[in-house]
């Protein structure tokens, strides 16, 4: 379940920011959070024991959110002793720093579930019971820090916090999900609230949102309990929701996806997967269809040409999805687990803990190579990241660092 993931990323985004110099952004699940690493030149297949295992860390406290990846370092956050920490490592898994965050969650699935966001010198991350703090990258200082429930009296979710914020310009967002406060937009530099939008008035779910680029606007994709929202992130103004259908919907987990004008998403609490038309100036949105025996739950999805690949939940396999009628045309026995792609392959990672190298193949899945992960504590939840040549996989209170190139 993704409540308990909240992972990965290690690409660099160039953006413009409002003075119009570039930023270095990097955050959760990719450079767009679509799950697709910008690496060229990986393995095309691996031995029977897998990549090589290049180091372990084994003391970054329980979790299962996944690393971030700069150019010199690694960041992480961790629960130790019901606090959570952010840990700054090198890029051999050494030890350099780590940074109190607030309280961790220590009920169902204990555990960090959040993966931290970088801009430039500043780091972003959010603890389980809904502290939200910024950090500089250097030191671990603390900027600032606000509360979800105590300062926005948003109402603590099921499975604790578990966005994984995301930045535009000078502003950074959060949900605290509340009758009132659904969404917020903070200055990055100094916590202070930009606008609130009350959103569907619902508790928070478990999504990490996505920014839709568009000439009349920007547009805040995220979901509340039951509701996916399209917010201005101009002004906080709602413009258009999606609701899901059932009762208990608040599983919603899975980062949407936006590509030609059209988004996708899978949700294996609610409608499944599904595609909606977003009109030209954003804000009107179309059903074009949705496949409820799709649905998986927090372990992602990758779209590639005219096919989305993820994982089912309730059977444990994985599915490829043809996007124009939304049909499944494929499955695959490999477990129920989370899905990333690099250099033209699918990585997954299923919750046995076996890690696969598939090959896309339009309405096919071909399996190259496999291998178990041994090492490590609890489940395994976490998204794989892949940077810089190495594979990076965060099992509880361990992060293993693969080799992964030729």
């Amino acid at each position: 379940m993704k409540y308990l993931v909240i992972s990965c990323i290690s690409v660099l985004v160039l953006l413009s920011s409002q003075a119009g110099s570039a930023q270095e952004v990097l955050q959760w699940s990719g450079a767009d959070r679509s799950g697709v690493f910008q690496e060229t030149g990986l393995l095309k297949s691996w031995p029977a024991e897998g990549p090589a295992l290049l180091w372990e860390s084994a003391d970054i406290g329980n979790g299962y959110g996944s690393p971030v990846i700069t150019r010199k370092n690694i960041f992480i956050n961790g629960e130790i002793d019901t606090v959570s920490y952010l840990f700054a490592l090198d890029l051999s898994g050494k030890f350099i720093w780590k940074s109190k965050i607030g309280k961790e969650w220590t009920l169902s699935y204990p555990g960090s579930r959040t993966t931290p966001t970088i801009v430039d010198d500043l780091i972003y991350v959010t603890a389980g019971w809904g502290q939200l703090a910024c950090l500089e990258t250097q030191t671990g200082k603390e900027r600032w820090s606000v509360n979800m429930m105590s300062d926005f009296h948003g109402a603590v979710p099921r499975f604790g916090f578990s966005e994984s914020v995301i930045v535009e310009g000078n502003t950074v967002f959060c949900s605290p999900g509340s009758a009132d406060t659904n969404v917020v937009a903070l200055d990055r530099f100094t916590g202070k609230i930009n606008w609130i939008s009350k959103g569907a008035g619902e508790m928070t779910s478990y999504c990490s949102p996505m920014i839709i680029r568009l000439p009349q606007r920007n547009i805040l994709v995220t979901f509340s309990k039951s509701t996916m929202l399209g917010i201005d992130t101009k002004d906080g103004k709602l413009l258009w929701s999606y609701k899901q259908e059932g009762q208990d919907v608040d599983c919603q987990c899975n980062t949407p996806l936006f590509e030609n004008g059209i988004i996708y998403c899978v949700a294996g609490n609610g409608n499944g997967a599904f595609k909606i038309k977003l009109s030209e100036d954003g804000t009107q949105i179309t059903e074009v269809w949705k496949n409820g025996l799709c649905d998986n739950l927090m372990g992602g999805f990758i779209k590639k040409n005219n096919y989305i690949y993820t994982s089912g939940y309730e059977k444990r396999q994985y599915y490829v999805v043809e996007t124009n009628a939304g049909t499944i045309v494929d499955s695959v026995r490999f477990d129920r687990g989370t899905t990333n792609m690099a250099d033209g392959m699918l990585y997954l990672y299923n919750e046995k803990g076996q890690v696969g190298l598939f090959k896309p193949d339009g309405p096919k899945m071909e399996q190259i190579s496999s291998f178990k992960v041994t090492k490590g504590t609890k489940a395994h939840y976490a998204h794989p990241v892949i940077c810089g040549g190495v594979m990076y996989i965060r099992h509880g209170k361990a992060l293993l660092a693969y080799k992964i190139t030729k």
